[in-house]
């Protein structure tokens, strides 16, 4: 006798509505610092600091994308059309940002030739209250998101901060280079090592939304096998799949033999399989319970297929 299939939802309602307000803020102070900066570097010179506005930009649109898919979302979170929201928008968003900071990294890279090539003269007091102003935005920013415990979302947000807080020191440091040398050739230096750590996010939400879309497995399936195996009543996995709906949603089926003698204690074993998946971050479960001689059925099934 088969046991009946238990479906157990852990809630996934995506960003609560204070750290989707907090996301909103850091997208909104950091839209400002992108504007000062962009006027900066365009004004006194400096491609560092474009390069720097340019990284603000990126990290700005991805905190504004998360926080408009965060809401789109919260909207559609479950109905007869979609039975999982709408949160596929946020590893969409971050697809989409990845891909739109290629060509803005080869922007601020050819701008970096052109001025180690031909060096122009630089405003370094001007360009240095800028860039300063730009680091007091990233550590405002990071005030807002620290002091609790972060989402995924927000946590990705902090690292980037502290990323952008670094290239502003880098700003800085590379001005003041220039205003006591003369050495005007590590202004773009530091551009292109600024567009290097732009990339290198770029390439980490390429990877993270790309995994999410082709349905890599947060959790392996030996990690299941040996955490589902310890619980009383199992006697192995048959079949498990993982995937994600978004960072903040993990989805698993699990099919397990299992040594049970009534619809009690098939619950029972249900509901500490449903405890264990948790564990791992698994949001949304279904699990389906069968004796030993139900595998030769899966087997043949497979072969049908």
């Amino acid at each position: 006798m088969d046991a009946p299939v238990h479906e157990h939802d852990h809630g996934h309602h995506g960003l609560t509505g204070s750290s989707t307000r907090r996301l909103a803020l850091v997208a909104s102070i950091n839209a400002v610092g992108f504007v000062l900066e962009l006027a900066g570097g365009l004004l006194f010179g400096s491609v560092a600091l474009l390069s720097d506005a340019a990284h603000m930009l990126f990290d700005g649109l991805a905190y504004g994308m998360a926080f408009g898919a965060a809401i789109v979302a919260a909207r559609y979170d479950g109905s007869d059309r979609w039975s999982f929201g709408l949160h596929r928008l946020e590893p969409l968003s971050a697809f989409l940002n990845g891909v739109l900071l290629v060509p803005m990294v080869a922007y601020i890279l050819y701008e970096a030739v052109q001025r180690f090539l031909d060096p122009v003269v630089i405003q370094t007091g001007p360009t240095i209250a800028l860039a300063t102003g730009g680091l007091l935005i990233n550590l405002l920013s990071v005030y807002v998101l620290q002091g609790h415990e972060m989402s995924l979302n927000e946590r990705g947000a902090f690292y980037h901060l502290l990323g952008d807080a670094g290239a502003s020191v880098a700003v800085i440091l590379s001005t003041a280079v220039v205003h006591f040398t003369g050495f005007r050739a590590i202004d773009p230096i530091t551009a292109g090592l600024i567009a290097v750590l732009v990339l290198y996010s770029a390439g980490k939400l390429l990877r993270g939304s790309g995994a999410i879309f082709l349905q890599a497995a947060p959790v392996s399936r030996s990690e299941i096998e040996s955490r589902l195996v310890d619980v009383p009543g199992v006697g192995r996995v048959l079949d498990c799949h993982t995937w994600q709906i978004c960072s903040e949603i993990t989805v698993a089926t699990v099919r397990v033999d299992v040594r049970v003698e009534s619809l009690t204690e098939a619950s029972e074993v249900t509901d500490r399989i449903h405890e264990r998946l948790a564990e791992m971050g698994v949001s949304h479960a279904t699990v389906e319970l069968c004796h030993a001689n139900c595998e030769r059925r899966v087997q043949l099934s497979a072969h049908d297929h």
